[in-house]
C-alpha cells in the first residue's frame, strides 16, 4: 500500500502495478515556460517547471514497476476545426488569436524536453481540460485494464482536477501526488489538493512522491 490521506492507497490493500496508470497531465513547453501560454497569461510558470524532476522519479519508480504510463498535451488542430466558436471567443479576447499557442502545429504543445517520456509511454491529445473528454484515454484504461490512475501535472485546480473528478465518477481507484502536481496560483494549488480529501476522500487520495516511490517499489517486489 501508499501511504496516503485520508486513508492509504488503495482501500483495499491490493496494490497492482500491472493495473495501475500513472497520468502526467500537460507537461508541455506551454504551460511551464516562460515564453508559453501560461506565462502570457500573466501567471509564473516556475512553479509548474519546478515539480518535473519529482515527476520524473515517480516516472521512473512506475516503469520500473510494471505501471502504464500515460502523458496528456492540451491544444487545438492548426486550422481551429475542432474549436468552438466560444472558444474562438476566448481566445481572442486573451490576446492569442493570432498567434500559435496552444495549437498543435506549434513547438509549445510539445512535451518538455527534459521529461522523462519513453516509447512505450501512451499519449493523449485533448482539446479541454479533462483528459477524457473527446479523447480515447478511457478505451485505453478499459483495454490495459487500469483500475487505479496516480495523478501528476499541471495545473492542479484545473486539468488535473478536471480529469481526477471524471476518473472517480467512472469508479477508478484514485490517488494525487502532492509535489508533483502544481498551479500558477499556491493558493490554488492548496486548495485543490484540500478538495480531494473532503468527505473522507471523496476525489481519492493524497500522498508524495516518497511515499509513492516506496509503496511501488514494494509492489514491485512481492
Amino acid at each position: 500500500m501508499i501511504e496516503a490521506q485520508p486513508f492509504d492507497f488503495p482501500y483495499d490493500g491490493k496494490l497492482v502495478p500491472a493495473q495501475t496508470a500513472l497520468m502526467v497531465i500537460d507537461l508541455q513547453i506551454d504551460f511551464c515556460s516562460a515564453n508559453g501560454y501560461f506565462a502570457s497569461m500573466g501567471y509564473d510558470p516556475a512553479p509548474l517547471a519546478a515539480i518535473v524532476p519529482a515527476v520524473n522519479r515517480v516516472i521512473a519508480a512506475a516503469r520500473q514497476a510494471g505501471c502504464l504510463i500515460i502523458h496528456t498535451r492540451q491544444g487545438y488542430r492548426a486550422d481551429l476545426a475542432d474549436m468552438t466558436p466560444y472558444e474562438k471567443w476566448r481566445r481572442k479576447r486573451s490576446g492569442l488569436e493570432n498567434t500559435q499557442v496552444l495549437l498543435r502545429s506549434s513547438p509549445g504543445f510539445q512535451l518538455l524536453p527534459e521529461l522523462d517520456v519513453a516509447d512505450t509511454d501512451v499519449i493523449i491529445d485533448k482539446t479541454c481540460n479533462s483528459s477524457f473528454t473527446y479523447t480515447d484515454l478511457e478505451h485505453v484504461l478499459r483495454s490495459q485494464g487500469i483500475t487505479h490512475m496516480l495523478f501528476t501535472g499541471c495545473t492542479t485546480d484545473v486539468c488535473v482536477h478536471t480529469t481526477l473528478r471524471e476518473a472517480c465518477d467512472r469508479n477508478f481507484q484514485c490517488l494525487t501526488i502532492s509535489d508533483c502536481c502544481a498551479s500558477g496560483e499556491q493558493w490554488a494549488h492548496e486548495a485543490a489538493i484540500n478538495m480531494i480529501s473532503i468527505e473522507n476522500g471523496i476525489f481519492g487520495t493524497v500522498s508524495t512522491s516518497d511515499a509513492v516511490i516506496a509503496g511501488l517499489a514494494k509492489a514491485a517486489a512481492r
